[in-house]
């Protein structure tokens, strides 16, 4: 592996440990989706940019201010170096970033509708998904007093951010991973997804993202969040549950928008600031993105 490990020169310990996947996003701006058999020209050229929700959210989390590890891998090819740069420049410390001799880096194709909506497909790379010894080795090495996981990540590497954490708090988003199923959560302090995971959690969509924040909550964590797009975010916890409305943008793309959310809240959260707070915060930068500023 290429990767270094920290030594005695290494930068103060970090606040926030991110653990998950990065790839390359390869992004084309499209009229209307294609009809089968027919072909839709571009609205403009395609362009490729560091992605990938855990990359995102690092970046984001760095960009708040909270000094950030990205645990992950990439490929060994000019994909991962440009990951791994993409991740430097942006200040995020890269020491357990690892690249992976010999196999390919994975690959998102995202279409972006005039809607701004997107519509993205996944091509993971098997070799680059992060295993329990690795995740094991980073958080034996690593403290934070935060930890965000992806808990659509393998199951043994998701146990393993459960058991090994050492951080004060825990956070998790995504659709757990089918053989942990949403008993995952119990083991969170925070869950955090947008309102189309919520209904595929919780078996049914809630026009009213706070009762899906708050049936989130009774699946066991002690706090639970539900991004709603241009309807801001709802959260739930033990004292109250609330929404917080999004600032009104001309919206041009939503892709990243909720890990620029989830990114700011972790750093907001790491730096003192009350849960209501910090998804005020979290949610007038997910709208700049949206919007393009």
């Amino acid at each position: 592996m290429t990767d270094h490990q920290p030594d005695d020169a290494s930068p103060p310990p970090p606040q926030v440990i991110v653990v998950g996947r990065a790839n390359i996003d390869i992004t084309v701006r499209i009229p209307r989706r294609p009809q089968p058999g027919r072909t839709t020209f571009a609205s403009a050229p395609a362009t490729t940019t560091a992605g990938g929700k855990s990359l995102n959210q690092a970046r984001a989390a760095t960009g708040a201010g909270a000094r950030t590890t990205l645990v992950a891998n990439a490929g060994t090819d000019e994909w991962g170096t440009f990951l791994r740069r993409a991740l430097t420049d942006a200040g995020v410390d890269v020491s357990y970033f690892r690249l992976i001799p010999s196999v390919p880096t994975g690959v998102a194709i995202v279409e972006v509708t005039p809607d701004a909506e997107n519509h993205i497909v996944l091509a993971l790379s098997p070799a680059t998904e992060l295993t329990a010894d690795q995740v094991r080795e980073a958080l034996r090495r690593l403290h934070a007093p935060t930890v965000l996981t992806q808990l659509d990540l393998p199951p043994d590497a998701v146990d393993a951010v459960l058991q090994h954490h050492r951080a004060e708090t825990l956070i998790g988003n995504l659709v757990p991973h089918p053989t942990l199923g949403s008993a995952v959560l119990a083991a969170l302090d925070l869950f955090v997804c947008n309102e189309h995971e919520a209904a595929a959690i919780l078996g049914r969509h809630h026009a009213d993202p706070t009762v899906a924040a708050q049936e989130l909550r009774g699946l066991g964590p002690r706090a639970a969040v539900v991004t709603a797009g241009a309807r801001g975010a709802a959260y739930s916890t033990a004292e109250y549950t609330k929404q917080v409305p999004a600032p009104q943008v001309h919206a041009t793309d939503t892709t990243g928008a909720g890990d620029h959310f989830l990114g700011t809240l972790t750093a907001r959260l790491t730096q003192n600031t009350p849960l209501g707070q910090a998804i005020v915060d979290a949610v007038t930068v997910a709208t700049a993105v949206v919007g393009g500023d």
